[in-house]
């Protein structure tokens, strides 16, 4: 087997569809279907069933996938040092970050680091916390910057920035202009981030530790996937949500979205390391260049 089929089998296990498969490695359908047939056919094992239209990894495929994804990283781990070896003038760099932290911290960062090593190949994974996780456990990224908790034992955790959580609403807000109380988080009515991203779970740390609220308590109307979303959907009056002061700074300016009166608890910006596995030194020149 190649690393090509390796990676083509990783890319359609985690998308179970041949086609947002093929998507994510700019490749046709037909090349990853014939990659995925080929490595069945060459080892006599079947690894997805055919369900209908869709596609189901089975014992076999299962099995097989933490196995291919330790191969993929190790072969990221030997081109690494050949990178280190080049002395920065060529290499790769796989970041994985959540929304906020992608959105607002990150390409300032991002774009002197370029400017510095024009050599080196930047590719930025943007998802909640949750998924940047994932993808440092499955060696699919070489660091990551996320805004949520992390508790992965196989990751190191090191605060590297921070913002500030705030509740907004659209202008005429019945509860715009005046101090919130417990009574009036728990009757609002909600839009917020998906379970998984950071700014939802600090949210719900800073509601336990002021208020003494679960999220249980709120009345969640809408789940959205972005900062975007959740702040777009306030125009349609009624509904409360918590973002960044970064994410919501450029529509309370516009007039578009009220800040309301209730502090919550700062956040911390982390980044993330696997333990086990080296950092290259395009890795490190970018803290490097992250840090100042």
């Amino acid at each position: 087997m190649t690393l090509e089929q390796l990676r083509i089998f990783v890319a359609v296990a985690e998308a179970l569809n041949m086609r947002a498969a093929a998507e994510r490695l700019h490749l046709t359908q037909p090349a990853v279907s014939a990659a995925i047939a080929a490595l069945e056919e060459r080892h006599a094992t079947r690894l997805f069933d055919r369900v209908g239209r869709g596609l189901e990894l089975n014992d076999a495929g299962r099995a097989f996938l933490p196995e291919a994804r330790a191969v993929l990283a190790q072969a990221a781990d030997a081109l690494g040092v050949l990178d280190d070896l080049a002395g920065l003038k060529r290499g790769d760099l796989r970041i994985a970050a959540s929304q906020t932290v992608a959105t607002y911290w990150l390409p300032r960062r991002m774009a002197a680091f370029a400017a510095a090593y024009p050599g080196v190949t930047l590719h930025l994974e943007v998802g909640n916390t949750a998924q940047a996780v994932a993808a440092l456990l499955a060696g699919e990224a070489d660091l990551g910057f996320v805004e949520g908790e992390v508790d992965a034992e196989l990751l190191s955790v090191e605060r590297i920035g921070g913002d500030r959580l705030a509740l907004y609403a659209a202008p005429e807000h019945p509860l715009a202009g005046r101090p919130l109380g417990r009574e009036d988080i728990a009757a609002a009515c909600w839009v917020l981030r998906e379970q998984g991203s950071g700014t939802r779970n600090h949210l719900e740390h800073s509601l336990h530790a002021r208020f003494g609220l679960t999220m249980a308590d709120l009345d969640v109307r809408l789940e959205l996937p972005s900062n975007g979303a959740v702040l777009e959907a306030l125009g349609a009056g009624g509904l409360v949500t918590a973002v960044s002061d970064l994410a919501a700074g450029p529509r309370v300016a516009a007039g578009l979205v009220r800040e309301l009166d209730c502090a919550l608890v700062e956040r911390d910006f982390l980044l993330l390391r696997h333990r086990a596995r080296r950092v290259s030194r395009a890795a490190q020149a970018f803290l490097d260049t992250a840090r100042n």
